[in-house]
């Protein structure tokens, strides 16, 4: 306690606080206890002076000057915040003397010392070289801020970091009422200090709460948010700066730039290497430590965005540094852009890390609108037409192309800028006639009226950038070119690793099969570099896992914003409504693709994880899918289309293994009256999508619509729709699907028997003499190729048994498009060969050791041929099918039948399906009689009679209007469901452009007629 002893006078008491205070003394030789400094100097004025060697207020500023000189000592900073601290120690003690009076003016003395160290701290830092040893501190008052920050990362207080602590209260004073041109060079060095101190953190296994929460403290003083959006650093600036350079060397992106996920190997060490600290040889390791692993970095990371959505928040808000913000992130996206493209140039991009810390940071930012349905009428799509803060010229349209777009906005803005002026016009004579009426002088007036007018004219597309959006407008498409850059493009690299690992594994499988004796040297050391690269893209995976695919809240706030997204794009087109409108509108058609193809290929990856979409409410996805996904006068991109079937096709309830799909599918309003017609829909467009491998793109898309058709029928409600379209389209989109359908199946079943044939050449190979004489490199190679057609031959089994079994199941209600006379040949034709194929001579080349391997199931096959055969039969009426049957001169043999009537038997099909079969046969064989009997009483037929594309006898002549050739109707109807050209000169040609050729079918009628009299 600090009481005045009776023995002292005041005047020694106040040496004695400034002494405890100052750690100094004016008397040499003195002991004292710690030993203090002696300043010699000082001493020596005071004497001159006359006066006692007594520390005083009125020498206080000498003292600490003198004291600061001297070299060799306490650094000079470290000593004024301990100068800071022990005055608030002696104020504390001070109100205890008994002496009021002097315990006032000990007080007041004690509160000059603590703002004197206050100033020269500032002092110090603000000029470095003024005192010895002051320039080795540069980063010292970022030590004391980190050392401010408690352990909850959000006050200052009494707490230590680094083995510095700071005083309570002194930050505040030091930022108090300080020169803003003094505290510039300070601050701007405080926050170079934090830049570098967070560029050493790029793992959220590091400490790194401390710099975010000296960085969330700063923006909450005024002084310190004006020097960190005017700092040099906040944007970089120079011909130079490009995206990664943005990254490390901007203020906030060292933040940002904090991640699990996998950098570039010379951006990352050894420390940061996440994947190798956490993840090393995972296959050996406890679930529970992998879980630890994963829970770890998803808290540190959680916390990472909220302390960054603090920080950006508070800026946003604050009208003075909104601007700085929102120019800071349209350089981030615009220096990045090229982050959107399949490979990214990592020494010209910013990381995956940042990206998906910026993408998360934004979804919090747009929280407040996401749920908010009337905020949706805020967001203006000028922001993307007239190019704002963000230039999306560049970008692909949904529909339109650039120069449609560019033709369209200026047409757009000179007709609503003449509106305007006509608007003002109109205005200007209400003006005259007015001023006249008063009597007043209109020059003056009309003067200053005009010169408004002009200036109030709204900016066109040339200046649109500079028009002022609302926060949620420049919110909106700001959040959905980072998502895209950022998450998107994440969840896009990370399937890109899962294919490369998979592709790994399947080389080091091949690998080790070709293990043991005379295998080459060098196969050893394959097998351990498959390994490693194996485990090396574990690891990467596994940080994939922990920041992206764990976090469920972050891809379901991803999911509100593209649910968002979704319903704001089709408010332009007039709301979830169908039929849409017949002509897509212009401001539709120009928003960016990604807008539409990142929120299904969003849905797509979360579809396919598990628990992502619990609680997600997906009707207005549903509705969005079911309006465009056959709608290519919207939806330009076929494979965005089709992407949207493959989200459906990931919601299957025996897939996605929830109740709730049932529902959504089963009770959809839309769904149930336009889900299949749009699935069939686009299994036709699909056929041609303009891309140089569109012929194999088709079959995996049509896998999807095949699998989702299958379920459809299942459900009575779609099955009655499925029934409606194919009497409403038989011969329109329905015929073209059955066509294309049948197309599929030929091809995919003619493909697979060839392979299946070759796959038992090369099993009987492998297993001669002869192999084994082979050189190991040679039995590599072949094995490769054996394994590589294996795969080929799954793939091509499974969808022709999609399409065989489709054509089984609907051809047992719906035969009539099936039988049209420009159908049924083929149909017949196609039947007719599975059938030669399945139990004719070549069927022992598709004997196999293990079909099941290979998707492949013979006799399945055989009893779907005959149950379609059967079907058709049974619908019918007009009795063409079995004529059909026996016309076809390539396949068709009556012995087939009864071979294949026996294999029936044999498996166990249905009796009455085997007796209809064998009925079938005879009635074929019967019409193949007489049309032997009609070909030999015709004789010989005239060329002109003949079609030219079959050579067949025509019943139905029609003319070409282009090439005016002449062939029978059912010919050039097959034609164009597959191809809508003249086939003669490749002229657009459609069925209703078809010439009835009356005078040659009266010839031909007359011909047959004069053959029968004979």
């Amino acid at each position: 306690m600090a009481q005045a002893k009776p023995n002292r006078s005041p005047a020694e008491v106040e040496d004695i606080i400034l002494r405890r205070i100052f750690q100094v003394t004016l008397e040499s030789g003195r002991d004292h206890v710690p030993s203090p400094v002696y300043l010699e100097q000082t001493a020596a004025e005071v004497l001159s002076e006359g006066r006692p060697l007594l520390l005083s207020m009125d020498i206080m500023e000498r003292i600490l000057i003198d004291r600061l000189s001297i070299p060799n000592l306490e650094p000079p900073l470290k000593y004024l915040v301990q100068c800071y601290r022990r005055a608030q120690e002696e104020i504390r003690k001070i109100p205890s003397m008994r002496d009021k009076s002097l315990s006032v003016k000990m007080e007041e003395m004690a509160k000059q010392a603590r703002q004197l160290a206050v100033s020269y701290s500032r002092i110090v830092l603000g000029n470095p070289d003024m005192f010895p040893q002051s320039a080795l501190e540069k980063s010292y008052l970022l030590d004391l801020f980190m050392s401010g920050v408690s352990s909850s990362y959000d006050t200052f207080g009494e707490s230590s970091a680094s083995g510095i602590t700071v005083p309570l209260g002194f930050l505040e004073d030091f930022l108090r009422d300080f020169e803003e041109e003094s505290l510039d060079p300070i601050l701007k060095q405080l926050y170079d200090d934090l830049k570098l101190a967070m560029r050493k953190v790029a793992s959220p296994l590091q400490s790194c709460q401390v710099p975010l929460a000296v960085l969330k403290h700063l923006i909450e003083i005024p002084v310190c948010v004006k020097a960190l959006v005017n700092h040099p650093s906040w944007i970089p600036k120079g011909d130079h700066v490009d995206g990664r350079f943005i990254e490390i060397e901007s203020i906030l992106g060292p933040f940002f730039h904090v991640s699990a996920l996998p950098d570039h190997v010379i951006f990352t060490r050894e420390e940061q290497d996440v994947g190798q600290q956490c993840f090393s040889n995972a296959d050996t390791r406890r679930p529970a430590d992998l879980s630890s692993s994963f829970t770890t970095i998803k808290t540190v990371m959680n916390q990472i965005y909220e302390g960054l959505h603090f920080v950006l928040y508070a800026l946003l808000k604050n009208s003075n540094t909104r601007e700085k913000v929102l120019e800071y992130l349209a350089e981030v996206i615009k220096k990045n852009a090229a982050r959107a493209q399949i490979n990214v140039n990592p020494f010209k991009c910013a990381s995956s890390g940042m990206f998906v810390s910026l993408s998360a940071v934004m979804l919090k930012l747009c929280e407040p609108f996401l749920g908010d349905s009337t905020k949706m009428n805020l967001i203006d799509a000028n922001y993307v037409l007239c190019n704002g803060r963000i230039d999306c010229r560049g970008l692909t349209a949904i529909h339109a192309s650039s120069e449609e777009i560019a033709t369209w906005v200026d047409r757009r803005n000179y007709a609503r800028t003449e509106g305007y002026r006509q608007l003002q016009h109109q205005k200007e004579q209400e003006e005259r006639r007015v001023l006249q009426t008063q009597g007043a002088t209109s020059s003056g007036s009309l003067q200053s009226f005009n010169s408004v007018g002009v200036n109030t004219i709204p900016r066109s597309a040339s200046d649109g950038r500079l028009t002022k959006y609302s926060f949620v407008t420049e919110c909106f498409f700001m959040t959905a070119r980072i998502l895209n850059l950022g998450l998107l493009k994440v969840v896009s690299d990370f399937q890109s690793l899962l294919q490369d690992l998979r592709r790994c594994q399947d080389a080091l499988e091949t690998l080790e099969a070709q293990h043991g004796p005379g295998a080459p040297p060098q196969l050893e050391q394959e097998i351990n570099n498959a390994k490693l690269e194996i485990e090396h893209l574990s690891q990467q995976r596994f940080c994939y896992d922990a920041q992206i695919c764990k976090d469920i809240e972050l891809l379901q706030q991803a999911l509100s914003f593209y649910r968002l997204m979704l319903v704001w794009l089709v408010n332009i087109v007039g709301g979830f409504r169908m039929p849409l409108p017949a002509e897509c509108p212009m401001e539709f058609a120009s928003m960016p693709e990604h807008f539409v193809d990142d929120g299904i290929e969003l849905l797509l990856f979360t579809s396919r994880l598990p628990k992502a979409l619990d609680g997600v409410v997906l009707d207005d996805f549903m509705n969005f899918i079911i309006m465009f996904m056959a709608s290519p006068l919207y939806i330009k991109n076929p494979y965005l289309r089709a992407k949207m079937v493959n989200v459906l096709n990931a919601w299957m309830p025996e897939k996605s293994k929830s109740s709730a799909m049932s529902t959504l599918f089963e009770g959809h309003p839309l769904a149930l009256e336009y889900l299949v017609f749009n699935l069939m829909k686009l299994y036709v467009d699909i056929e041609f999508t303009g891309s140089h491998t569109q012929f194999y793109d088709k079959f995996n898309i049509r896998h999807h619509i095949a699998e989702l058709l299958e379920y459809l029928w299942q459900v009575p409600s779609h099955r009655n729709a499925w029934k409606g379209i194919a009497r409403s389209q038989e011969k329109g989109m329905y015929l073209n699907f059955l066509n294309f359908l049948i197309n599929d199946s030929i091809f995919l079943l003619d493909e697979s028997f060839n392979m299946i044939s070759e796959l038992k050449k090369m099993e009987a190979e492998m297993n001669t003499v002869e192999w084994e004489q082979r050189t190991p490199q040679e039995r590599q190679e072949r094995t490769r190729h054996f394994h590589q057609q294996e795969q080929y031959v799954r793939w091509d089994m499974t969808l022709a048994n999609e399409d065989v079994g489709m054509l089984a199941y609907t051809s047992a209600e719906i035969t009539s498009p099936f039988l049209l006379p420009e159908m049924v040949e083929r149909v017949a034709n196609m039947l007719n060969y599975f059938l030669s194929q399945l139990v004719g001579p070549q069927r022992k080349t598709l004997t196999l050791r293990d079909p099941e391997k290979y998707e492949f199931r013979p006799k399945k096959l055989l009893k779907q041929i005959a149950e379609i055969y059967v079907h058709l039969s049974r619908g019918d009426k007009d009795n063409v099918f079995p004529s059909a049957v026996s016309s076809d001169g390539r396949s068709y043999k009556d012995q087939l039948f009864s071979e294949a009537a026996e294999l029936l038997r044999r498996i166990g099909e249905d009796g009455r399906i085997i007796q209809e079969f064998v009925d079938l046969s005879a009635k074929a064989r019967a019409a193949a009689s007489e049309a032997m009997d009609t070909e030999s009483m015709l004789g010989d037929i005239p060329d002109d009679f003949l079609d030219p594309i079959q050579f067949t006898l025509m019943r139905d002549p029609v003319i070409l209007p282009s090439s005016r050739t002449t062939v029978d109707r059912p010919t050039i109807q097959r034609h164009l469901l597959s191809d809508a050209t003249d086939p003669f000169n490749r002229s657009l040609l459609t069925p209703e452009m078809l010439i009835p050729n009356t005078e040659l079918k009266n010839k031909i009628e007359e011909f047959i007629r004069s053959k029968s009299r004979i």
